[in-house]
């Protein structure tokens, strides 16, 4: 049998007795794009009804298939919540990515009041990095207005569960 294919029969003689927890090691490994995607479906349903644990290092499969994760490193718990409370948590507090409809200048955004780290991203597109731990959407809004500059996009910036995990275990 092919990897992809003892996965699925392991997957199913677990479930065969109707258990109220099911450990499951890495689950996906081995499998194709569309079993892969027939087993996350399989363990999100299954984790309605059911206690399962899952182990793997495939942060992309903890996202698309968990609501919590458990993050251990080196034998010690490092973090346990939500995936949404663990991206947030550890993001870099208050950067923005912010597209601008025309072309704005390093100079002029580091002018902008409270202004720290100011990154091009590509045209128009910029990562802007507070001094501390402050809010300065307003101030670029408000910036922005002064100067007659229009703002197309304006986010705080995201973090994948693979850069929390990377910040959660670093040593």
């Amino acid at each position: 049998m092919s990897k992809g294919y003892r996965q699925r029969v392991g997957l199913a003689q677990a479930m065969m007795h109707d258990p109220q927890v099911l450990i499951l090691d890495e689950p996906t490994s081995g499998l194709d794009p569309n079993q892969l995607i027939d087993i996350r479906n399989l363990i999100s349903n299954l984790g309605k009804e059911k206690t399962v644990l899952l182990s793997t290092h495939i942060m992309q499969e903890v996202e698309a298939i968990c609501e919590r994760a458990i993050i251990i490193n080196k034998g010690v718990v490092v973090a346990d919540d939500k995936i949404e409370n663990l991206k947030q948590d550890n993001a870099a507090s208050n950067v923005i990515i912010v597209e601008f409809e025309s072309e704005v200048s390093e100079s002029l955004l580091r002018s902008i009041p409270q202004v720290g780290r100011v990154q091009q991203v590509k045209e128009n597109h910029w990562i802007i990095e507070p001094q501390g731990d402050i809010d300065i959407r307003a101030n670029l809004m408000k910036w922005s207005v002064d100067r007659g500059l229009i703002i197309k996009t304006l986010q705080k910036e995201d973090l994948s569960i693979e850069e929390a995990f990377q910040k959660l275990t670093k040593c």
